[in-house]
């Protein structure tokens, strides 16, 4: 697919911002579990953080095709996926929400400094007992005159650690299960709100997680993030957007990867000849090769959906799977044929294994995308009928 010269344009911009600011390995961060904040902020200054946003709410109105396309960029360029996955939380589960349901005095306060990267934003959906099936959660919100007062705990919180806002879903009609959902917007100083240690996870290790302990925890009424009950909408909205964008950065890895694949088949000898001259070799290269270009339009078609404000739900789904599912394949691939080098923690393929495993479970499983496509396909599902509302057109 031919992308638009706009979109082009800002790929080679971003290009020469990585190579030049975002240089260097990142497999001190991985080994200690840190967020690269500077590596934060030179994204901000960039642009990245805005591209999805319309102009009239600060943004520069690029649209998803070229935020997809920014984030395959950054993948292939920058040695720190963990940095992309934190921009990605903020962008799908913060930013976004706030730009469809958020009323005008809320953008105004949180906006812009969400946008120019001042603020990071956080999101607290899962729950110790309520996974794939998050509309089963079991926090409360429950008005207390002007106010509503949270309770319950939210774990797996990406950017929980370092969030200077989150937006959290509770049940504000126990019972009803996702109709009874809102979500509400919760400052990290809010009395009541306590974070717990950040998580110590196999990959995407610079990307904190943590858990989240709201108890009596009172926010303003003017904390509701869309309609009362309407939790389930926003929620929705965030996981089409996030599930089309968050993948864009494993197909930029999948292309670095091939590269430094195809360059060691070339390079390393055995038997008085290049590795890749060997058929079994040649034919991972081969499949490496497939999965990265049957991804790669997967994702920019939602992308250019939702640039024409039109649904992508079963495109998102179908995108999350495969290319998940690719990522985890080609990084087993490119260990094997690096052999011990591609083992060694030092190396570069380990830690992409690593970082695409999560991707099979992030932003809902594969099991459930599996579910989903059954069901926007009309086929029958073992689980009960949801009745949560779809994600707005646009």
């Amino acid at each position: 697919m031919d992308l638009p010269d706009q979109v082009l344009e800002l790929r080679r911009e971003l290009q020469e911002v990585a190579r030049v600011r975002l240089g260097g390995s990142g497999i001190e961060r991985d080994r200690e579990g840190v967020f690269w904040r500077e590596g934060w902020q030179v994204c901000a200054e960039a642009g990245v953080l805005s591209l999805a946003v319309p102009r009239e709410d600060g943004g520069r109105g690029l649209g998803l095709l070229a935020t997809i396309v920014a984030m395959e960029t950054l993948g292939e360029e920058v040695d720190d996926l963990g940095l992309l996955f934190a921009i990605n939380a903020h962008l799908w589960a913060g930013v976004i929400p706030l730009v469809h349901f958020g009323t005008p005095a809320q953008k105004t306060t949180w906006l812009p400094g969400l946008l120019d990267g001042s603020i990071v934003a956080g999101h607290g959906a899962t729950e110790p007992d309520a996974g794939s099936d998050v509309f089963c959660m079991n926090t409360t919100a429950r008005r207390d005159g002007t106010d509503w007062v949270l309770d319950g705990t939210k774990s797996f919180v990406a950017n929980g650690p370092i969030a200077d806002v989150l937006i959290v879903y509770a049940a504000a009609e126990p019972g009803r299960g996702e109709l009874g959902l809102s979500g509400f917007l919760v400052p990290r100083d809010t009395k009541g709100l306590q974070f717990g240690e950040p998580l110590d996870k196999m990959g995407l290790r610079s990307a904190p997680s943590g858990t989240l302990v709201l108890e009596d925890c009172r926010i303003p009424g003017d904390a509701l993030i869309g309609s009362e009950g309407g939790g389930a909408a926003c929620f929705n909205c965030s996981m089409e957007w996030e599930r089309g964008a968050i993948l864009a950065m494993h197909v930029g890895r999948m292309s670095r990867q091939l590269d430094e694949v195809v360059r060691f088949a070339k390079t390393r000898r055995q038997f008085g000849q290049p590795i890749g001259a060997f058929q079994s070799v040649a034919n991972r290269v081969i499949d490496m090769k497939l999965r990265l270009e049957t991804s790669r339009p997967l994702v920019h078609r939602i992308g250019i959906l939702k640039d024409q404000g039109r649904q992508a739900m079963l495109e998102a789904a179908m995108a999350k799977l495969h290319v998940s599912e690719a990522a985890v394949q080609s990084s087993l691939d490119a260990v094997q044929i690096m052999g011990s080098r591609g083992y060694l923690r030092e190396g570069v393929v380990e830690r992409d294994l690593r970082d695409a495993l999560g991707a099979r479970i992030y932003s809902g499983t594969n099991e459930m995308q599996r579910v989903m496509i059954a069901r926007l396909l009309g086929l029958p599902s073992s689980l009960p009928e949801r009745r949560s509302p779809e994600a707005p057109e646009g």
